[in-house]
């Protein structure tokens, strides 16, 4: 069996990529097949630690949007990331895992304080760590809360799992047949032509400290376990110069 490339990593998932074929909630195969892959990873060795977001149960820029005071939504769109590191938490330890969920707004009564020194040492002990509630400051995203974490942890690499899209395109693939992929793509050239890899805050904290970023199809067969193997998959962000896939 091939070996971990990466000593140490961190994953975003997105609210979304919990949903599977539903539209709204938690897919309960979805969510199991998630976990299998992460023990897959963690059963090579690689320390593992996930960031979830929760745009499958509230989408805090959205109800803005509608009306709603922005920190009050987005505080709500905080708790429905509980809601989901606490059903990961549940599917991992499933299938045999020692899970620790840390929460950046207080919720003893279900998950742990975020504190940094805790978290690396319950890595270091080979427990997977959630972490939820995103930075617990509001017009923060989740993908800020994932970069923040990643490197207060000394993460090697942060995986970006997407929901059925398969890497970073040039142009909206669904709505451009001719979008062509990245198979690398370098920190400036992502932010000055505004790409969807994250929002610019995360990426840039991902720039200032060199961490690199695989972008890929979660839905892709056995794709964390490919990602953190270092195999070619989905599109690397950090490279020196960005290329365009040939296939």
């Amino acid at each position: 069996m091939p070996r971990a490339a990466y000593k140490r990593t961190l994953l975003k998932l997105s609210g979304e990529a919990l949903m599977g074929e539903a539209a709204w909630g938690i897919d309960s195969r979805t969510l199991a097949g998630i976990a299998e892959q992460i023990k897959s990873v963690r059963d090579k060795g690689t320390e593992m630690a996930v960031v979830v977001g929760g745009g499958n149960i509230f989408r805090g820029t959205e109800a803005s949007q509608a009306g709603m005071d922005r920190a009050t939504a987005d505080y709500a769109g905080m708790l429905a990331t509980i809601i989901n590191a606490l059903a990961l938490q549940d599917a991992l330890e499933k299938v045999g895992l020692t899970v620790r969920t840390q929460s950046a707004i207080d919720v003893q009564q279900v998950a742990e304080p975020y504190i940094r020194r805790r978290a690396i040492r319950h890595l270091e002990k080979g427990r997977v760590v959630v972490f939820a509630a995103g930075t617990g400051n509001p017009y923060m995203t989740t993908d800020t809360a994932a970069a923040l974490r990643a490197v207060e942890i000394g993460a090697e690499v942060l995986l970006m799992a997407k929901n059925r899209v398969d890497g970073v395109y040039d142009a909206d693939p669904l709505k451009s047949p001719g979008a062509r992929k990245f198979d690398t793509l370098g920190y400036m050239e992502a932010i000055s032509r505004r790409l969807e890899v994250m929002d610019s805050t995360a990426l840039s904290l991902c720039m200032d400290n060199r961490l690199p970023i695989i972008v890929f199809d979660l839905s892709a067969p056995a794709s964390i376990l490919r990602a953190v193997q270092g195999d070619k998959i989905g599109t690397l962000v950090g490279a020196e110069e960005s290329a365009l896939s040939t296939v």
